[in-house]
């Protein structure tokens, strides 16, 4: 669950920023700040910023009806389509994916991130190359409103009552899947269709239907 074993840290802008914490969740405070910081020192004949705060890579393609919240950096290659709305503090890297109808709050998604169907991601970090299919959505906030915790091998409270899910580099999750709060995902991890997901899966698993997890075979 720990940030070097989830991430690797070559795909993000937020690399030095991310260093500075031991678990992911205790980075998303501090997104925002962080944003604007890194906005500051980007170069202006790489990005516009067409409102305070707001920076896009000249490379990325930006849908028009998309709206785009400070602060907000869009990286190289990226596309942003119809109707996504980032709603502000939102960090996206490199040849991202951000589909029709999408939405964005308070995130950081690594380089090559695909969200492009209808979801919803919040508080949550994103690693390299995840992926959320069509529908699949983060649940950031728990029905009580009590601090959430992260349930694994362990119960390790957060604080926070706004945490989505940390979803390590490689990891796909299925159509219509619902993170619950405090999920954190390993590296390579499958979470199959219309799952429902809390708590810690381990890295190189399949997530499959009422929550049996399997460990992948290992390939040649």
């Amino acid at each position: 669950m720990k940030i070097i074993q989830l991430f690797d840290l070559d795909f993000t802008a937020a690399a030095e920023y991310l260093k500075s914490f031991t678990y992911p969740w205790e980075a998303l405070a501090g997104i925002k700040d962080e944003i604007i910081r890194l906005g500051k020192t980007l170069d202006k004949n790489e990005y516009d910023e067409p409102s305070e705060n707001v920076w896009i890579h000249k490379s990325a393609k930006i849908a028009p009806t998309a709206y785009l919240g400070a602060p907000c950096i869009i990286g190289a290659g990226t596309e942003v389509r119809h109707c996504a709305f980032i709603r502000g503090s939102a960090l996206i890297g490199k040849c991202c994916v951000v589909g029709n109808s999408t939405e964005l709050k308070n995130v950081i998604l690594f380089d090559g991130v695909q969200v492009p169907h209808y979801n919803y991601v919040g508080d949550s970090i994103l690693g390299h190359k995840s992926h959320m299919g069509a529908g699949s959505i983060t649940s950031n906030v728990k029905s009580d409103k009590t601090p959430v915790e992260v349930k694994g091998t362990c119960v390790i409270p957060t604080g926070l009552k706004k945490f989505g899910a940390m979803l390590g580099d490689y990891v796909e999750i299925g159509c219509n899947s619902v993170l619950n709060p405090g999920t954190v995902i390993g590296k390579n991890t499958t979470v199959y269709p219309l799952s429902c997901v809390r708590g810690a899966v381990p890295s190189d698993s399949i997530y499959k239907s009422g929550g049996k997890i399997v460990a992948k075979e290992k390939r040649d």
